[in-house]
């Protein structure tokens, strides 16, 4: 017997209570007979104005992580999504493994996380080098993301952090905002741009900044999705999102 809905997957997704962008736009990418299943990391919307105010957002959905996990496995998923970026980048490449291992162990299924997902993302396009970014955070948070791809091998160019005043203000960015951080980030001749920070709702901006630029350019949300239906073996092509969904 099969879930009558998610015959061929049910993903199990945790994400911060605070996030309005991550599961409408997982699900605008979800093939038939695939399924998101959310568990939230309850936090408060607690104003964020400073490194030490964002430091402390990140402990607070450290400190929750595992549960959200233990909650959402109850549905039984066959993998989980980490709907949540910031604390998937924290101390480099080899504390995102670290975290992984642990989530995965707890969960007793595969895990897909935001950092390796943009990761991977980078080594489907092929041939890319030079990278900037686009993040919601503080200056403490872009440093996270910049040691993250330095681990990777990658060199970042540049970082504009938007410095959001709340993680749930995060969403209320505005495409043009989006638009306008994209245009700044490609003067400085990168080969791709990569957006992190769920709540940022740049799914469809970045598919179509990416035809307009004619280079990739990856939304963390594509990214985790897509990495998370390779992963699971399913190859369907989602149109709407880019070359990552329609091409690899």
């Amino acid at each position: 017997m099969t879930d009558s809905l998610g015959y061929r997957m049910k993903f199990g997704v945790i994400a911060p209570s605070t996030n309005t962008s991550v599961q409408p736009e997982f699900d605008d990418m979800r093939p038939v007979g695939v399924t998101n299943h959310f568990s939230r990391i309850v936090i408060p919307n607690d104003p964020v104005a400073s490194d030490a105010d964002f430091n402390e957002l990140v402990m607070r959905i450290r400190a929750k992580t595992m549960e959200a996990i233990d909650s959402v496995m109850s549905c039984e998923p066959q993998a989980v999504i980490m709907g949540m970026s910031a604390e998937t980048f924290w101390d480099g490449k080899d504390r995102a493994d670290t975290l992984k291992g642990q989530v995965e162990d707890r969960a007793g299924v595969p895990v897909t996380m935001g950092s390796d997902a943009c990761r991977a993302a980078l080594e489907a396009y092929g041939n890319i080098k030079r990278i900037a970014v686009v993040t919601p955070y503080m200056p403490i948070g872009d440093d996270q993301v910049t040691k993250f791809f330095t681990d990777c091998g990658y060199e970042v160019a540049g970082v504009k952090g938007l410095k959001c005043k709340g993680p749930m203000l995060i969403a209320h960015e505005t495409p043009q905002t989006l638009r306008d951080a994209i245009i700044e980030l490609n003067e400085l001749g990168v080969d791709a741009i990569i957006q992190a920070g769920t709540n940022l709702a740049m799914a469809k901006v970045a598919a179509m900044a990416e035809f307009w630029l004619d280079k990739p350019v990856i939304a963390i949300n594509t990214a985790t999705y897509w990495h998370a239906l390779r992963t699971a073996g399913i190859t369907d092509k989602v149109q709407g999102f880019g070359k990552l969904l329609s091409h690899y």
